[in-house]
C-alpha cells in the first residue's frame, strides 16, 4: 500500500509541474477524440494518458469539454480525483450545492459518492482524471432547466456573501459605538457567544457591550471569507481587535467566526466566537 500510495502521489505532483511549465496556450496533450454521447450530452474530447495495469491501478484521461457539456449523474467506486488544467467548470455531489472549479483546483470524488461534472453554459473546461480501476456506474442524466440555472444560482451566492461581509462589518460598528439597540435586532434570541473568558447567550453580551465590560473599540479586519448552505451562512474573520477589557486597553489578532441563519427573510447572528492567534499580545 505503502508503494501504491508514493506512486500515486508522484505522479499528482508530475502532473501538476508539467501543467505550470507550459504557457496557458499550449496543451500539455493532445485534444483526442470526440466521444460518443453515451452519458454525457455536447461535446467531448478524451485522451487516454495512461491506462490502469498490475502496478498502477488507475488510469488517466485528459478530458476536453465544449462549454455547455456535461456528464450524467455517475460514481466512482474506487474514487476520483480531477486536476483543472484550463477553463471553469462545475462539480456536484448529491444532496450538495454546486461548485465551481477553475484552472488549478483539485477535486476529490469520494469512492462511491453519487456526483457529476460539467462545463458551464458559458465556458468550457479540460481537466486531468484520476481514476481508480473499476468501472464508473452511470446514472440519470442532469436535468437541463437545472443546469441552465446554476449561473442564476451562483449569482445570488455571490450576492448573500457580500450581504453578510457587510453586515459583519456594521456589527464590528455597532459593537464599537455600543449601540446595543441594532446589536439587540441583529443577534438571534438563541446566540452564543465564546470569548477567551467563558461563554454566554445574547442578554449578557447585550448588557457587557451597554456596560463596558468589554468595549470592542476598533476591529481591523485583515481577511474575510464566507460560505453559504441555504439558510445558513458561516463567516470567517482574520482582525486585530483594539479592546478595552476591566478597564485595560488591549490589542490582540483573532479568528472570529460568525453564524448567521435567515428567518423571516432576515439575517441573524447566532454564533460569534473568538480564537486568539499566536503572536497576541495579551487575551480577553
Amino acid at each position: 500500500m505503502m508503494k501504491k500510495y508514493i506512486s500515486y502521489s508522484a505522479i499528482l505532483f508530475s502532473l501538476l509541474l508539467c501543467r505550470q511549465l507550459n504557457a496557458q496556450d499550449d496543451s500539455t496533450f493532445p485534444k483526442g477524440e470526440k466521444a460518443p454521447n453515451v452519458h454525457h450530452t455536447g461535446d467531448v474530447w478524451l485522451y487516454h494518458v495512461s491506462d490502469a495495469d498490475k502496478t498502477f491501478d488507475y488510469s488517466i484521461v485528459q478530458a476536453v469539454f465544449a462549454k455547455g457539456a456535461k456528464l450524467d449523474w455517475h460514481k466512482h467506486p474506487a474514487g476520483q480525483q480531477l486536476i483543472i488544467t484550463e477553463g471553469i467548470g462545475f462539480y456536484q455531489e448529491r444532496g450538495k450545492q454546486v461548485q465551481t472549479v477553475k484552472k488549478g483546483d483539485v477535486v476529490h470524488c469520494a469512492a462511491g459518492v453519487a456526483h457529476w461534472h460539467a462545463a458551464t453554459p458559458n465556458t468550457g473546461v479540460t481537466y486531468l482524471a484520476i481514476t481508480g480501476n473499476e468501472p464508473t456506474e452511470w446514472l440519470e442524466p442532469v436535468k437541463e432547466e437545472e443546469f441552465n440555472s446554476i449561473e442564476l444560482t451562483i449569482s445570488n451566492t455571490k450576492n448573500v456573501e457580500k450581504e453578510i461581509m457587510d453586515l459583519s462589518k456594521k456589527k464590528w460598528d455597532w459593537m464599537a459605538d455600543k449601540n446595543v439597540g441594532q446589536l439587540d435586532d441583529l443577534f438571534h434570541e438563541q446566540s452564543v457567544f465564546v470569548h477567551m473568558g467563558g461563554s454566554w447567550g445574547k442578554e449578557k453580551e447585550l448588557s457587557v457591550i451597554e456596560s463596558g465590560g468589554i468595549w470592542y473599540k476598533k476591529a481591523d479586519v485583515k481577511e474575510v471569507s464566507v460560505n453559504v448552505m441555504g439558510n445558513t451562512a458561516i463567516l470567517l474573520n482574520n482582525i486585530t481587535l483594539l479592546a478595552v477589557v476591566g478597564g485595560n486597553e488591549v490589542t490582540n489578532p483573532f479568528e472570529v467566526t460568525e453564524v448567521y441563519v435567515k428567518e423571516d427573510g432576515n439575517w441573524k447572528l447566532s454564533a460569534l466566537s473568538f480564537t486568539k492567534l499566536l503572536g497576541g499580545d495579551s487575551g480577553k
